[in-house]
């Protein structure tokens, strides 16, 4: 006779509440460093393309975690799993308050990007231990809190920094994440593992980590002055290419890769791909110049803005991004996705045009944040829901996964950029010139632009 399966035991709402909280004290953790980037430059004395690397080796861990975090979550359990990672992200967190220098503070901010995680874990965790309907909206809660934090650290980054140190910005939320992984492993009862016969990618997430640090190290010393720059252009060149094919021959060959690289194959997905990567691009390029801006000194033709001011600076943007992601699959379903590509081209490249002149009131980069904001996050939201409805029902996560990895590379690959830009634009020992910030709004409009042939390039043989 056969063992009676028990089912998983439901959880109550301290249980959802407690997943909550944790993901609102991530999205916190994770969105103090935007703010708060001119003065950790100033602090550390680095330059900006080196300052856009503590915002970028976060995005890279999230970016090679994400598609492994749900796979060791089925096999492992989705408690253990993530309260493993919560292990990390605190030890992280302790190494970001505790850093004397850059590299220091890189490796801690490696150790957080586990954090992105954390929101598969949650949904592995809900849908386990409640019914359908109701895990539906115990989802929508752990998102829009993830995204309320963020919010949270925007604001709270720069009263922080100021009154305490800038050390206080990762210890704070670092506790909150000890504080409120205990209560999760408390609250929430052990999921069982499910049996896989799939093995995790661990060679296919070194070599993407490997690719995406290689170039964006290479960015940093393109412009640092230490190498001739045609030699480190191709040092640069040479590694990303090596790294890439290598990593490209792997997943062709995993059993079980982290990208399903066929997926790529579709017209669908690649033109979705190659779509998403210029528009975040785009977007990284702006999101960074704009904090760069407000913190240049009023004796210039910067604001003179402290931590707290470009936190508030920053706020409308933070809310038109969250917004958009709500109204992205409302215009796709309405207007198809590449209508909605074509319009959030034409306004972030007319937005960060339009800012190569002006940028003498911070109305306007307010402005500006908030337009570029909206349609990027419009567009893309457009893009991941065409193309989960573009391929078949099972590979649904596999497309979307493939998605949500190409908007944090293209993020990445802008910041870097307009660090990049800055730094070669700025003097010894001295602030970036104006003409550094207009030729990187510059080509961040024409980066933008770039969806519109694009689109037009792919307007046959794809449904999304």
């Amino acid at each position: 006779m056969s063992e009676a399966v028990v089912p998983p035991a439901r959880i109550g709402r301290p249980a959802v509440g407690a997943l909550g909280v944790l993901a609102l004290v991530l999205g916190t953790l994770q969105s103090v460093v935007e703010p708060a980037l001119p003065l950790l430059q100033r602090e550390l004395g680095v330059s900006p393309a080196e300052g856009a690397l503590v915002a970028n080796t976060l995005l890279v861990t999230g970016a090679v975690v994400t598609p492994v975090a749900g796979k060791l979550g089925d096999r492992y359990g989705g408690k253990r799993v993530l309260l493993g990672l919560m292990g990390v992200v605190s030890a992280g967190g302790l190494l970001a308050a505790l850093a004397p220098n850059l590299p220091v503070l890189l490796l801690g901010q490696v150790l957080q990007g586990v954090m992105v995680g954390a929101l598969p874990l949650s949904f592995i965790l809900v849908r386990g231990h409640l019914p359908a309907g109701t895990s539906q909206v115990a989802i929508g809660v752990v998102v829009a809190l993830f995204t309320g934090g963020g919010m949270v650290g925007t604001l709270v980054a720069g009263p922080i920094a100021e009154h305490l140190s800038w050390h206080w910005m990762f210890a704070l939320p670092t506790l909150a994440v000890v504080a409120t992984a205990s209560a999760v492993a408390r609250l929430m009862p052990h999921d069982p593992p499910v049996p896989s016969d799939g093995r995790i990618d661990w060679p296919g997430v070194a070599l993407l980590s490997g690719t995406l640090l290689a170039f964006m190290l290479g960015l940093v010393t393109l412009t640092s002055g230490g190498l001739p720059p045609l030699a480190a252009g191709a040092v640069t060149v040479a590694a990303v290419a090596a790294l890439a094919t290598a990593w490209v021959a792997v997943e062709r060959r995993a059993a079980s890769p982290m990208v399903d690289l066929r997926m790529l194959a579709r017209p669908a997905m690649w033109h979705a791909c190659v779509l998403t990567l210029v528009v975040t691009t785009g977007l990284g390029m702006v999101l960074f110049l704009l904090p760069q801006l407000f913190a240049l000194s009023a004796d210039g033709y910067g604001f003179g803005a402290d931590t707290t001011d470009i936190g508030l600076f920053l706020m409308p943007g933070a809310v038109a991004g969250a917004v958009s992601d709500s109204v992205g699959g409302v215009a796709a379903r309405r207007f198809g996705a590449r209508a909605v590509v074509v319009a959030t081209a034409v306004v972030m490249a007319a937005t960060a045009v339009a800012l190569t002149s002006l940028h003498t009131a911070a109305w306007q980069l307010v402005l500006a944040k908030v337009l570029v904001s909206f349609a990027a996050g419009v567009g893309t939201t457009a893009l991941l829901a065409g193309a989960a409805t573009a391929v078949d029902a099972g590979d649904t996560g596999i497309a979307t996964g493939l998605l949500v990895v190409t908007r944090v590379i293209g993020s990445a690959l802008g910041a870097q950029l307009g660090g990049a830009i800055l730094a070669g634009g700025s003097g010894p020992g001295g602030p970036p010139a104006e003409s550094a910030f207009a030729l990187g709004f510059a080509v961040a409009g024409l980066v933008a632009a770039l969806s519109l042939p694009v689109v037009r390039i792919t307007r046959k043989g794809a449904r999304v």
